[in-house]
């Protein structure tokens, strides 16, 4: 009897072992441009890939050295992250789920193009931050000088930089998903959207060089759940706009009004554009003052990911 109950004791952590999942914890910032982990979590991908997953909304220097320590196992940032990587802390890209930025030129109504805005204001949140750095592209795209042409200014709040829009105390504004909708409730028409202009990497998975060399399989699976989340994204569009009601708290026409705005900036196949990462790699390079040279391979571990997209079929461009 007790050699039989020593077997089945066995069979069972044998089932234990196979079917516990891995608890892992992934940070991402609070706008709707991270949207892919959130999606992933919330319709049972991660879960379908073997993990008992916990995100946590945080960004900036804070995420990037929880990520480091060891506090949190991944992270959905980009921009942060490269400042990271370059002041020496051990982490890597290994994919990108959505390779555009989802900011827009947002202008007062007698403005009906990004070249009436020469002489003009534009609102931002802070200097150095990811609006100002995609408006100046976007304001140099369309052949105007970004440092003479106009002037970039801090606004605060989105709403309240509509406000003063409203005022007349600055002439447009760099908008963000779902902000973005309120402000064309308020009148002012979007007059051009990055994510139709130029690639900027702006979020996907960073994690730790210890995490991809120790457990590169645990990677491909995070990888992998967020491939299904963009997939799924594109595919059900009513499925995606009830995810972000509950992951943001917005009702339904906000939802669907964010839904139309940054669905076609995400991608499907989870690959970093070089011609984007040069972008963000040159504005972050010099707002940090490095002159050194730095590749792709320096920052990105991407092995991984093309081999979660073999697995899954994903075509590559």
């Amino acid at each position: 009897m007790s050699a039989v109950f020593l077997l089945l004791a066995s069979m069972f952590l044998i089932a234990d072992g196979v079917y516990a999942a891995d608890k892992i914890r992934i940070s991402t910032p609070s706008d709707a441009a991270h949207f892919t982990m959130h999606l992933a979590q919330r319709r049972g991908f991660l879960k379908e890939e073997g993990f008992d997953a916990e995100l946590i909304m945080i960004s900036g220097p804070v995420a990037n050295v929880a990520l480091s320590n060891g506090d949190t196992d991944y992270f959905t940032g980009y921009g942060s992250a490269l400042r990271a990587m370059l002041q020496g802390l051990a982490l890597r890209y290994v994919a990108c789920f959505r390779p555009t930025p989802h900011f827009m030129l947002q202008a007062r109504p007698e403005f009906n193009s990004v070249k009436d805005l020469k002489g003009k204001t534009i609102g931002i949140t802070v200097f150095g931050g990811g609006p100002e750095l995609v408006g100046r592209l976007m304001i140099k795209h369309f052949g105007l000088d970004p440092d003479k042409d106009v002037k970039f200014i801090p606004g605060g709040a989105g709403e309240g930089r509509y406000a003063r829009m409203k005022q007349g105390l600055m002439d447009a504004t760099m908008a963000t998903v779902p902000t973005d909708y309120i402000g064309r409730k308020m009148g002012f028409p979007i007059i051009a959207r990055s994510q139709d202009l130029f690639t900027y990497p702006f979020s996907g998975i960073t994690t730790t060089v210890r995490k991809i060399k120790e457990k590169p399989d645990e990677v491909k699976r995070v990888i992998r759940a967020g491939l299904k989340a963009n997939r799924y994204m594109r595919d059900n569009r009513d499925g995606a706009i009830v995810t972000l009601m509950a992951t943001y708290r917005i009702d339904r026409e906000v939802a669907s009004a964010a839904y139309d705005s940054m669905i076609n900036g995400f991608n499907l196949d989870g690959s970093m554009p070089e011609d984007g990462f040069r972008r963000l790699l040159d504005d972050t390079k010099r707002l940090m003052k490095i002159e050194r040279e730095v590749t792709l391979s320096v920052v990105a571990d991407l092995s991984i990911l093309h081999d979660a997209q073999r697995e899954l079929g994903v075509k590559t461009k």
